[in-house]
């Protein structure tokens, strides 16, 4: 068993890649800016970085700022660098390469740094998770009518499996970009909102609202889908039934 450091390790990715890493046997070290001993904003960097980093067998990068994902890869790649870490694993996600959504590009960006690096790296794409639906469902639902993107379908998938699957490729040697992971089911926004709301107990009126824009085209084609990898079993109406039966 390895020793394998996990950037933003208590994250909604971070915290089920670090539980199941330990339950396969290896040593995890946990980096997040508030997560003793390795407290570290990545976008700074510093010592404390550098003691994470030295004797690890893999890094896992699960760390994701919103404002600053670029510079803190550059500076987690020239650390990892100079300590000669042999295997660096990237999450990205599916379409970073065709839908021009600023989030979307620097995720792309940080691909192609990564790749650039010299380093042995490892890439996941995979589809959004279905917390983050929720999250973005639960954002909708709070006026009287629930405004929904027009024609848009989404591909969710259970963060313990694309976690489990990190796992599984932290454990072993750089391999490159890796197959997408996509969720079990592709639906509609209006089917997966009417989902939540049963579930949650709530009733709302659904529009759909046509948008403007490249980003909106690119979601509306799909390009953030995965059909050709169906590879979850989780479904979002199991994940809901969990998620509110507690």
């Amino acid at each position: 068993m390895g020793t394998i450091l996990v950037t933003g390790g208590t994250g909604t990715l971070g915290r089920p890649v670090c539980e199941r890493l330990r339950a396969d046997g290896h040593e995890v070290r946990v980096l997040s800016r508030h997560s003793l001993p390795y407290a570290v904003d990545l976008r700074q960097g510093g010592s404390l970085l550098y003691r994470a980093l030295d004797g690890v067998d893999a890094v896992v990068h699960c760390s994701n700022i919103r404002r600053g994902d670029r510079d803190a890869a550059r500076v987690l790649i020239d650390a990892t660098r100079r300590t000669a870490v042999p295997h660096l694993l990237y999450v990205s996600i599916v379409g970073v390469d065709r839908v021009p959504l600023g989030y979307f590009r620097t995720k792309y960006a940080v691909e192609r740094m990564i790749q650039a690096s010299g380093i042995g790296w490892t890439l996941l794409r995979t589809t959004q998770f279905h917390d983050l639906l929720l999250q973005l469902l639960q954002g909708l639902a709070k006026p009287p009518v629930m405004p929904l993107p027009k024609d848009l379908r989404a591909q969710p998938l259970e963060v313990t499996e694309a976690a489990a699957r990190l796992a599984e490729l932290a454990a072993g040697p750089p391999v490159g970009r890796v197959e997408d992971m996509g969720g079990p089911e592709i639906r509609t926004l209006p089917d997966l909102a009417g989902s939540y709301l049963r579930a949650a107990g709530r009733r709302r009126r659904l529009v759909e609202v046509p948008l403007p824009g490249g980003t909106y085209r690119g979601l509306r084609r799909g390009e953030h889908l995965a059909p050709e990898r169906t590879v979850g079993r989780v479904t979002f109406d199991e994940f809901l039934t969990r998620r509110f039966s507690r």
